[in-house]
């Protein structure tokens, strides 16, 4: 506690005044939480100092909000990325994320308990040797760069602004166990996995292969509704975050998603499952090779009419940069799609608009993406469609907006291939 209040005060992040007549503060509390190794050690105590800011009303105190937070994807193409090309990776921990940020408004605050009354992102810079990437996840920074002097040199001018903690070569970030091998670079969340079986009580439980039976078809009707939904509610919440490193469960929990505000005693069977599945194999992640042309690919499929309830479609996509999975997604689509063909070609956007994206990280990290990128797809009806430049009668009902596709056809952005899904 004394050393974060030392950084609040060594950062100016406030000043000590009389409270206005008319001003009504907000109160703050401490946060302590324990930071353990990826091995199950304490590294070490820490203790936030958190400002009620929910005490706050949008539009009067405060307009908008803002936290550097990168998105996974990026730190999954950075990771894949690095091992292609052997970048150094290293991590810091700012001392306390608190108010690094500029204000606009006028903030009063309560004094800390303990404290007596005295007066998104990502940043790349540089080319070729001299390039170093900058991620930032709140108060955790990881730096890559295939210069280590680049890296030390980032790190004394950053902990010249904010005093920062130098926890030397990437192995844990953010949950993530990270190993470097001469194969590539290997992820995964064991530790994690561990103790959500161990929070829930599947530690001993006996593992099954599949993570949800393809048969069954979850609705909001089926099963005894659950008077505790905390619980059900929990274990969906850690699969989720789960799922950075661990595609193979993205289905099964985009469908336990659905429930959450009324989950039955079926869809508890079914998460139970889950963790049955995750008991099998903890410390199952991903593997970025060492050696990679960074070369984009992508797969889409449609499961047209999927969700029982309410007959919308559920799309599935993934993107690989070389032979590096980095993105996927399993989401059900906004609208109902008269046609397989319909649903598949939202699909398709989807996964555009991800190669989109997607090529314009990988040109922040000076790789060049030239040509267009593969994207395969089952359905030869979506392709045509794709392909067909006459607005004919059976796509008037598709939205101007998903007919990007074909813009990004023309410019060469993607190529369409069709692929068997026996």
């Amino acid at each position: 506690m004394e050393e974060e209040i030392r950084a609040l005060e060594q950062n100016g992040t406030w000043e000590l005044v009389d409270l206005p007549p008319s001003k009504k503060p907000i109160g703050c509390r401490w946060v302590y939480k324990i930071k353990h190794k990826a091995d199950g050690t304490i590294e070490r105590y820490k203790a936030r100092l958190v400002a009620k800011g929910y005490n706050q009303v949008l539009g009067i105190d405060y307009l908008d909000t803002f936290s550097p937070v990168a998105k996974v994807t990026t730190i999954r193409t950075l990771l894949a990325v690095a091992a292609a090309k052997g970048w150094h990776l290293h991590q810091m921990d700012v001392s306390n994320a608190f108010l690094h940020g500029d204000l606009d408004e006028e903030v009063y605050m309560q004094l800390p308990p303990g404290l007596s009354g005295k007066r998104n992102g990502e940043f790349t810079k540089g080319e070729g040797d001299s390039f170093v990437a900058l991620l930032v996840y709140v108060d955790d920074i990881l730096v890559a760069s295939t210069d280590l002097g680049i890296i030390q040199d980032i790190k004394n001018q950053l902990n010249s602004s904010f005093k920062i903690k130098d926890l030397g070569p990437l192995k844990y970030f953010l949950g993530l166990e990270v190993a470097r091998q001469n194969k590539g670079m290997a992820i995964c969340q064991r530790k994690y996995a561990l103790e959500l079986l161990k929070d829930t009580g599947f530690t001993d439980c006996k593992p099954v292969h599949s993570p949800i039976v393809p048969s069954h078809k979850l609705n909001k009707l089926g099963g005894k509704p659950i008077e505790d939904n905390t619980q059900y509610r929990k274990i969906v919440g850690k699969l989720l975050y789960l799922t950075i490193t661990r595609p193979d469960i993205c289905f099964a929990t985009q469908q336990l998603s659905q429930f959450l505000d009324c989950p039955t005693d079926l869809h508890m069977q079914a998460a139970h499952r889950v963790l049955r599945y995750i008991k099998g194999a903890p410390g199952q992640g991903l593997l970025f090779p060492a050696v990679s042309d960074l070369k984009m690919k992508a797969f889409s499929d449609s499961d047209w009419g999927a969700c029982v309830d309410t007959r919308r479609s559920i799309i599935g996509l993934c993107v690989f940069i070389g032979n590096a999975l980095v993105s996927w997604k399993s989401k059900k689509q906004v609208t109902v799609s008269k046609s397989s063909s319909e649903a598949e070609y939202r699909a398709l956007v989807a996964t555009t608009c991800e190669v989109q994206w997607l090529s314009y990280l990988l040109t922040e990290l000076g790789i060049d993406h030239n040509g267009p990128t593969a994207i395969y797809c089952d359905s030869k009806s979506a392709i045509a469609i794709a392909e067909n430049p006459v607005f004919h009668e059976r796509t008037k009902h598709i939205e101007l907006d998903c007919h990007l596709i074909r813009e990004k056809l023309n410019k060469g952005v993607i190529k369409l291939f069709h692929v068997g899904s026996e």
